[in-house]
């Protein structure tokens, strides 16, 4: 296959397989969005799910996140760990959105970017997923399958992000990024992976993933 092959069998894959594919964590605006994908770094979407509820319950705007002490938000959000951070960004990211955007999230990355808390990764979710703006945001699934897949050298997620903004059609790349971490935890998780399952990495993967998968079968 050529590469411009695999990428079309990859896309017709995704799409047989998710023809709609839903958004990861639980919200209800752009303002909700934020706070939780913040709240997901090095956590799971299914925790994070079980504790914004709580948070939003108490206040699910700036103007009401800012009444709370950062002490308050972080016996909230503690389940999902780094809550000093994260707690700190949440009430100073609110205070910055009243004062400078009228309480609403701009739909700008430059703008997203210098919240507090709010990296590039968050900012291209939030732009793709409550903005409908061309972004393809690089989590863990997204890395490592571009790299199973030889579609990248795995080096860094910035160059993984270069390497599929390079590689799919911009069009795509807001669906296509929420197919990829559905496949990469249904079909190639990093543990418990079952290269059988796993069409995609069986039928284009980078032999070297390949060989080293059956290797260790052994």
């Amino acid at each position: 296959m050529t590469k411009e092959e695999k990428v079309k069998f990859t896309i017709d894959t995704l799409n047989k397989l998710y023809p709609e594919v839903p958004i990861p964590l639980d919200h209800k605006d752009p303002y909700t969005l934020l706070i939780a994908v913040l709240l997901s770094a090095q956590s799971t979407d299914v925790r994070v799910n079980q504790i914004t509820p709580l948070l939003f319950e108490v206040a699910d705007n700036p103007y009401d996140m800012v009444k709370l002490s950062v002490e308050e938000i972080r016996e909230i959000i503690k389940p999902v760990g780094l809550s000093p951070m994260k707690s700190k960004g949440i009430h100073g990211l609110s205070q910055i959105l009243i004062d400078k955007y009228n309480g609403q999230v701009p739909a700008d990355f430059e703008a997203l970017e210098s919240l507090p808390a709010v990296g590039h990764k968050t900012a291209s979710v939030v732009m793709s997923q409550a903005f409908n703006v061309p972004a393809f945001p690089v989590d863990t699934h997204i890395h490592r399958l571009m790299y199973r897949w030889g579609f990248s050298s795995g080096k860094n997620v910035i160059q993984t992000e270069k390497d599929a903004k390079r590689l799919f059609p911009k069009d795509l790349w807001n669906k296509l990024h929420l197919q990829i971490i559905w496949y990469g935890r249904q079909y190639s998780p990093a543990r418990g992976w079952d290269l059988d399952k796993d069409i995609i990495t069986k039928t284009i993967g980078r032999k070297s993933v390949i060989n080293e998968y059956y290797k260790n079968k052994k």
